[in-house]
């Protein structure tokens, strides 16, 4: 029987790339013989966070507290126990913060196990105990090649191995449409041309690209006066960027919408005209979740989007700084004659690579 045990700092409590990815593989692994002998470990979830998984044979430990120390503490005896009693074929950790007890248990009990990697929490030197984890595990998976090679370079990883496990798309959910008249009633987006963003607006993580569209509004709307620019997502970067639309006088084209449910995210990417995240990502879930529904996409070119957008053969990929080049490619995605504009072309040519059909092969591969 394939006893697995994973670790996870949360799947259920939080909402984002890292999260929906991981409960990609989590979906993928349960179609696979014997997923029901697995147990998951998750140190910040609680009991009533709401799990699809719940019902389907994996047993999962909650370990949220409301002191981090007693969580850590929990967590590192119920794993401990658990292996013992298990003795797991393989542990698969899902956070580099929890590599280190990871490999102090398993090589002590001569247990292989395995690191998830997702973007810029390994592309810089990392401290010396999540090093090594690395450095002992018996493989890493990680979601880009952009990771990869920056993580194995700031880290002397052995690139070997290292296996490329991409984010996919639910192709049931994100798909073609009209879009929602009841939703550009609530944003007043009648007759307008419009640009989404969907990230989270944190200071700690200004990459996402919101500001630099912003500053490319005015050129922009030189061609189309029309323009709306909604951004979804919260964080405490909201007053900056606010601020930011009054002092370039687009703060009637910009519209905030704040958190949306992951429900009704689909029918906001049907909102759009162009997706726009000049960024510096891992990877990039949202680009394909905005392709699978035929919106054509701009990313930043220095980063792991190289691998959604197919380097740059559906889409445009623009330094993710520049303000100009930002406006230049909205205008040739507003104007409608490249082949990337074209939904249905764009939709197969994104779920060809990113349905999830193609991630449960190679999580089988893997496994």
């Amino acid at each position: 029987m394939m006893a697995h045990i994973f670790l996870f700092l949360e799947i259920f409590s939080q909402e984002g790339g890292i999260q929906s990815y991981i409960k990609d593989v989590l979906q993928a692994y349960l179609t696979l013989p014997d997923s029901e002998a697995a147990e998951v470990f998750l140190l910040r979830d609680a009991p009533d966070c709401p799990n699809p998984f719940k019902n389907q044979g994996i047993t999962f430990h909650y370990l949220k507290n409301n002191s981090a120390t007693l969580g850590r503490i929990q967590l590192a005896l119920k794993f401990l126990v658990s292996l013992l009693r298990k003795r797991p074929q393989r542990v698969f950790c899902g956070h580099i913060n929890l590599a280190p007890l990871t490999r102090l248990y398993c090589q002590a009990l001569d247990i292989p196990y395995t690191v998830l990697t997702y973007g810029n929490e390994v592309w810089e030197p990392l401290p010396n105990s999540q090093k090594r984890a690395l450095q002992a595990a018996a493989s890493i998976w990680t979601i880009s090649r952009y990771t990869r090679d920056l993580m194995c370079e700031a880290n002397a990883i052995d690139p070997k191995k290292v296996a490329i496990l991409p984010c996919v798309v639910d192709e049931e959910k994100f798909n073609l449409g009209e879009k929602s008249l009841t939703l550009i009633k609530k944003y007043d987006m009648e007759n307008a041309k419009v640009l989404l963003t969907v990230a989270r607006l944190w200071s700690g993580d200004i990459h996402k690209g919101v500001d630099v569209t912003i500053r490319a509004l005015p050129t922009i709307l030189e061609t189309y006066p029309e323009v709306k620019y909604l951004v979804i997502g919260r964080g405490d970067d909201r007053p900056r960027l606010e601020a930011l639309t009054k002092q370039l006088g687009v703060d009637k084209q910009v519209i905030f919408a704040g958190f949306v449910p992951t429900e009704e995210l689909a029918d906001h990417y049907r909102l759009a005209d162009a997706y726009v995240m000049p960024s510096r990502e891992g990877f990039g879930i949202v680009y394909l979740e905005a392709m699978a529904s035929g919106i054509p996409v701009i990313s930043g070119d220095e980063d792991g989007s190289a691998e959604p957008l197919q380097d740059g053969l559906v889409g445009w990929r623009v330094p993710y700084r520049d303000a100009e080049k930002v406006a230049k490619a909205c205008l040739e995605i507003l104007l409608g004659q490249d082949q990337c504009c074209h939904p249905q072309w764009l939709r197969q040519q994104t779920l060809t690579k990113f349905g999830k059909k193609t991630l449960r092969a190679k999580l089988e591969q893997l496994i």
